[in-house]
């Protein structure tokens, strides 16, 4: 038996057959339901809302735990369970999983994105290989140098691309651009989706993707720290756009969704999985008592409730994008996907808000904005800051 894995045990009692209800019926359904200094942070509770709690738009990671999974978290925290992963609850995700992907699949437990990623791409080659990634990918920018780190010393290869997207032609020339033995050889492409940017790739351009790395001989990773925002924005089955478009492995967020803490790393290709429990456990990421990344999955996959709250934090990201593009000095940065507005704001609007308590990140150029939806954001929230961000643009 791996460490992390689970043995045969007794269904689960309470896992519902979230393809009975049809994907695009959940997503139907949702819809209708930084830089910033120190004295801006402590001024995060603000007003604005009946109950004068305020909920910003810096970071899905602001958001609280979902109903749901904090459900899930206390019926898991209840007598004993067997520890590293050999538990019920493992099992019940990991299954929800491979159903959910409608194919068999490995699935792991690590605790953050990071580790995600990054053991996943050590998994995909090795430290002479290279990895190609979009210029912008989180890999790139915001893992302190983790898949390198955990590769051994992986390079990684930015390419360019409009919208924060690679493409084949752009994958081709920079496998073609040299082939000799001073260069790190190509061995594994990465995307992010929905990318850093808030686009999303469709199916057709993942497929598309996914044939030119078999075409190399290149594995296929995918960032899907915000998957679910991906999957309900594009009314897809999550097969559609993983394994069927070529995808080896998935980093499959939940902490941007709702969960405390916990991502997995499902594998596709199988034989990809096969020691990843033992790189897991090295890089510390084999939790003790698993039960308890592992539940809140649980409660996030019955009845499709994931893609419900993904479905409401885009909805509102569209409501936020419909309020504010007409604003004054707004420009809007990139098209509204998922559950991300980028705008340009002018520097003095961008300090009235933040003066007014708003915390959201300005890091794109002099003053480049992300506002970012999450599960528990209200209509309300939305109206205000909007209301806030016309006033300091004297609209």
């Amino acid at each position: 038996m791996d460490p992390g894995r689970s043995p045969p045990v007794q269904p689960f009692p309470s896992v519902a057959d979230d393809r009975a209800h049809g994907l695009q019926a959940v997503v139907d359904s949702g819809l209708m339901t930084a830089r910033m200094s120190s004295q801006n942070t402590a001024r995060n509770i603000g007003t604005g809302s009946a109950d004068g709690v305020r909920r910003h738009f810096a970071s899905d990671n602001y958001a609280g735990i979902t109903p749901e999974a904090w459900a899930a978290l206390a019926e898991a925290n209840q007598d004993h369970e067997p520890a590293y992963g050999n538990d019920r609850w493992t099992q019940a995700a990991a299954d929800r999983i491979r159903d959910l992907f409608e194919t068999p699949c490995e699935v792991f437990f690590v605790f953050n994105g990071t580790a995600a990623n990054s053991l996943a791409l050590a998994t995909c080659c090795q430290s002479y290989h290279s990895v190609l990634c979009h210029e912008v990918a989180h890999v790139e920018k915001d893992e302190c140098g983790a898949p390198e780190f955990f590769s051994n010393g992986s390079k990684l290869l930015l390419l360019p691309g409009d919208l924060g997207k690679l493409t084949p032609a752009g994958i081709e020339e920079a496998v073609r651009r040299r082939t000799d033995l001073h260069y790190p050889k190509p061995k594994v492409v990465t995307v992010t989706e929905p990318t850093e940017v808030g686009t999303l790739y469709t199916p057709q351009e993942l497929r598309a993707i996914g044939a030119m790395t078999k075409k190399h001989g290149l594995r296929f990773h995918m960032d899907g720290a915000r998957f679910a925002n991906a999957v309900a924005a594009l009314g897809v089955a999550p097969r559609e756009i993983t394994w069927q478009a070529g995808v080896d492995v998935l980093s499959f967020g939940g902490t941007k969704n709702g969960i405390h803490v916990g991502e997995t790393v499902v594998f596709f290709n199988l034989e990809l999985a096969e020691e990843f429990a033992y790189r897991a456990k090295q890089a510390g990421q084999l939790c003790s008592k698993m039960r308890f990344m592992s539940a809140p999955w649980v409660g996030m996959l019955r009845d499709g409730v994931w893609l419900r709250h993904a479905a409401h934090a885009n909805a509102m990201a569209s409501l936020l994008h419909e309020l504010i593009a007409p604003c004054p000095g707004v420009r809007v940065l990139f098209p509204r996907q998922v559950n991300s507005v980028f705008v340009d704001l002018p520097k003095p609007v961008i300090q009235a808000l933040w003066d007014k308590g708003w915390l959201f990140y300005n890091f794109i150029g002099e003053g480049g904005c992300r506002l970012m939806c999450s599960w528990d954001t209200r209509e309300e929230d939305v109206r205000a800051f909007a209301a806030d961000l016309r006033e300091c643009a004297g609209g």
